[in-house]
């Protein structure tokens, strides 16, 4: 198909993640208050979306407290600069095994948990998107499986989508893009439709261009849509994606450094993102084009 570039381009920053990155950088926010901090200054430089996680304060590991959702979500609703809030809900489907002569009987270091517990957070909070990680796939470790059925896909989404918060699909391969079109034909995702296309993760889509277009060419053309890819590929893919008509991410979530051997920060991140779109010829749009986009209505917590 002949490529249509985005000329009206909004950038999210995914500002720490669920990775095991807490030890790799000094920047790697992990209180609620380094978190939001973090949100704020992408805002500042340009983001007009921030995508939290959570971790423990002390030891940056991930977590699903909800008191450490809301402490984020006060923080940066309270932040006199305006951004829209992303908050994860792809917490609470970690399968574990203890090597492969033990597969009838999941790890002690799983978590998993049922879909009123993943959501928790979400009905909470109110953020004004939340993401849905839109099927099963190994990850990285030998050993580790991130589950996500179609019957808790569907009792997620419809839970999400009482609440009034947009739903994101994270699709980190052509099969989650599939069973995402399933549900929005089924009515679980309402319009307007927004996927996240999440490249070079293993084991999922790799992040080279043929499969990357062939992720973008099955997202329907009434779907808004945004992409990133991992580490070093980070940046290229803030001009792919604009080049083949999405908008982009960046963060700390996806990449840790600015340049060989050169931490970065969130903002960095933004900025460089920023002068890419902008050296493209296209405009960064801010929060309020991005509400109107999206039919997204900014609340306070319960």
């Amino acid at each position: 198909m002949p490529l249509t570039m985005n000329r009206e381009v909004f950038i999210t920053c995914a500002v720490t993640g669920s990775g095991s990155t807490q030890d790799m950088s000094p920047h790697v926010p992990r209180s609620p208050a380094q978190i939001a901090t973090a949100a704020i200054d992408a805002a500042k430089a340009g983001a007009a979306i921030v995508h939290c996680h959570v971790r423990d304060p002390e030891t940056g590991v991930p977590s699903r407290d909800p008191a450490l959702y809301r402490e984020v979500t006060e923080r940066i609703r309270d932040a006199e600069v305006d951004v829209i809030l992303n908050l994860t809900a792809g917490m609470g489907g970690d399968l574990m095994f203890d090597g492969t002569e033990t597969m009838n009987r999941m790890s002690q270091t799983s978590d998993m948990a049922g879909a009123a517990e993943r959501v928790q957070h979400i009905v909470d909070c109110r953020p004004e998107i939340c993401t849905l990680d839109c099927g099963t796939m190994n990850f990285a470790e030998a050993d580790y499986v991130m589950v996500n059925t179609p019957g808790m896909l569907r009792d997620m989404a419809a839970r999400m989508a009482a609440t009034g918060v947009r739903i994101e699909i994270e699709a980190f391969d052509t099969g989650h893009l599939w069973f995402a079109k399933q549900l929005v034909k089924e009515g679980i995702i309402p319009d307007p439709v927004l996927v996240q296309l999440c490249m070079g993760v293993p084991w999922g889509a790799p992040d080279d261009l043929n499969t990357f277009m062939a992720m973008v060419n099955n997202v329907p053309d009434d779907w808004h849509w945004s992409a990133f890819a991992l580490g070093r590929n980070e940046m290229p893919y803030v001009a792919a994606s604009v080049l083949a008509g999405g908008n982009v991410r960046v963060g700390l979530e996806d990449n840790l450094y600015l340049s060989k051997g050169v931490l970065a920060s969130n903002a960095q991140l933004v900025e460089k993102a920023v002068t890419i779109v902008e050296n493209m010829g296209a405009n960064v749009i801010g929060p309020d084009a991005v509400r109107e986009r999206l039919h997204l209505t900014k609340r306070a917590p319960l």
